[in-house]
């Protein structure tokens, strides 16, 4: 009964916790990418801003509207669930299908435009209720708070049991890996052994013929 428990707590904050705040520093030809494991059909949402690098006050500063930014998604299958050039400072959304691994990649959308230098990159990264935009939700379907609060806690239990059966998923993938490992390591004891019988008995052979032609036996 306690691991269970165990389980549905990581798993409670896990979910509470799925929100990445970050920024990091990119070049002009560079590539960054961010690997996120979503559970399937489960709604994800990038906040980014850019800044660009001023020599003269050696800090960084808004960059122009004219520097945008790549957002690339890519599925555990390796299949591109959004490709789309943004400005700027921005918001993409994307939904999984499949449950996994999902690379989130971002880079420039030019190599010309700001000679060299570096941009730094603001990113927030939400995942499941937490991409919902609640306010705009309660405006539209004209909720109550008590309402919205309803749909709020609905929301982070589906969340909650997507986040379990990923765990499941997870843990039917892990074991039968490691079938597959044992499996792969009986089979190669096995052939080892078979090796070296074979080679045993064909040095009783060679011995023995040695033997019999020098007449010692």
């Amino acid at each position: 009964m306690i691991p269970n428990v165990v389980v549905w707590v990581s798993t409670i904050l896990s979910v509470l916790v799925q929100a990445q705040a970050l920024y990091f520093h990119i070049g002009e030809t560079e590539r960054k990418c961010f690997i996120e494991e979503i559970p399937d059909e489960t709604t994800v949402a990038g906040n980014y801003r850019v800044e660009l690098y001023d020599p003269r006050t050696k800090g960084f500063m808004p960059s122009n509207p004219g520097i945008g930014m790549h957002v690339e998604v890519t599925d555990p299958s390796g299949q591109v669930l959004m490709s789309r050039v943004y400005s700027d400072k921005g918001k993409f959304l994307f939904t999984s299908h499949d449950p996994g691994e999902h690379v989130i990649c971002l880079y420039s959308n030019s190599t010309a435009w700001f000679s060299g230098s570096q941009l730094r990159v603001h990113l927030d990264i939400q995942v499941g209720e937490h991409a919902v935009d609640y306010a705009n939700v309660a405006q539209k379907e004209k909720l109550t708070e008590l309402q919205l609060r309803i749909r709020q806690l609905l929301d982070q239990v589906e969340q909650i049991q997507k986040e379990q059966n990923y765990q499941r998923y997870r843990e039917e993938r892990f074991r039968a890996t490691s079938e597959s490992t044992n499996s792969r390591v009986l089979w190669w004891s096995l052939l080892q052994t078979i090796i070296l019988l074979s080679m045993g008995f064909w040095q009783m052979r060679h011995l023995k013929s040695f033997f019999q032609a020098k007449k010692l036996v």
